[in-house]
């Protein structure tokens, strides 16, 4: 029987979002073969408490996989910690894992992905992670049918305990020698916003797990696998999570067949550089857009 990886789903306090994450997983291909792990978070405070006691509803539920083993917090762990943990501790027992939020709607596909990507790269020291969602770039037939990137994606992602060793919680300790020409190539020149997540980090403004996993890469030239057309489907865009606001710009279509072409060339490809660095550039849209979604963003939290 193929070793499969098991996958690994971190859930809260949004029982419909968890729902359709579970309803969508389970119609994957390879969901009967493969073992699920659920962490569940403990409530932050009395407000979280039925929120998080309908999601245990949820994943009591006798859904359709080879073996559901669920971790119930006592405690609120906050997602970083929980993330980091939970992680650690799956994939020293297996090896390698696919790890999944309670907002993320796979492809059917998605899981047949993660482990032909997963068996095809396993001893490619370079390749760090295997990434489920793809951006919605302009003109994505030019692109080949999956690529490597040098961005982390915390979207539904797959890795294995050789490249997951790696990860540094220590944000001093990735960050006290990067060069200036350094820090234009980890945000894609400049395009995107993961130097002002590093520094908000340091200030205490926000607890990622996932910039670190991004600057750990970084740090040792790791590349991720991307697939042309996203396996995954961010349903939390929707302002209804921890960390996320209303959002439509990620909205993508899911895969509908089989992902068949994986590059043998281990480097970055230029041609995805160039179509996801455009599309970090111009998401916001121009200067009106930009100030009616602040506008919009500041009256959603008064």
């Amino acid at each position: 029987m193929r070793d499969l990886a098991p996958i690994i789903l971190f859930v809260y306090n949004r029982p419909k979002h968890t729902r359709r994450t579970l309803t969508a997983l389970e119609k994957n291909l390879l969901a009967k073969d493969s073992l699920l792990y659920i962490v569940s978070d403990a409530p932050k405070n009395a407000d979280s408490v039925e929120a998080v006691n309908e999601v245990r509803a949820v994943i009591r539920e006798p859904w359709e996989f080879q073996h559901i083993t669920i971790i119930e917090r006592t405690r609120n762990w906050g997602l970083a910690e929980n993330v980091i943990d939970g992680v650690t501790r799956i994939i020293n027992e297996h090896g390698k894992a696919i790890i999944l939020e309670d907002d993320l709607e796979t492809s059917p596909y998605a899981l047949t992905y993660f482990n032909d990507a997963l068996l095809r790269y396993a001893d490619e020291e370079r390749v760090m992670e295997i990434s489920g969602y793809m951006y919605p770039v302009q003109h994505p037939k030019r692109l080949p049918k999956s690529f490597f990137f040098r961005v982390a994606n915390s979207w539904g992602w797959a890795t294995w305990k050789r490249a997951w060793d790696k990860f540094n919680p220590d944000i001093h300790e990735l960050t006290k020698d990067l060069s200036r020409q350094d820090i234009r190539d980890f945000t894609i020149d400049g395009t995107e916003n993961f130097w002002k997540q590093v520094k908000e980090f340091k200030a205490g403004k926000n607890n990622s797990w996932a910039i670190r996993w991004y600057l750990s890469m970084f740090k040792h030239r790791g590349l991720a696998l991307y697939p042309r057309t996203s396996m995954i489907q961010n349903i939390g865009t929707d302002g209804s999570g921890t960390h996320s606001d209303i959002d439509n710009v990620y909205r993508v279509e899911l895969a509908q067949s089989k992902l068949k072409y994986f590059p043998t060339e281990i480097t970055e490809n230029p041609k995805a550089y160039a179509a996801i660095k455009y599309f970090y550039k111009h998401r916001k849209g121009n200067l009106i857009e930009r100030i009616i979604r602040y506008i919009l963003k500041k009256t959603r939290n008064i």
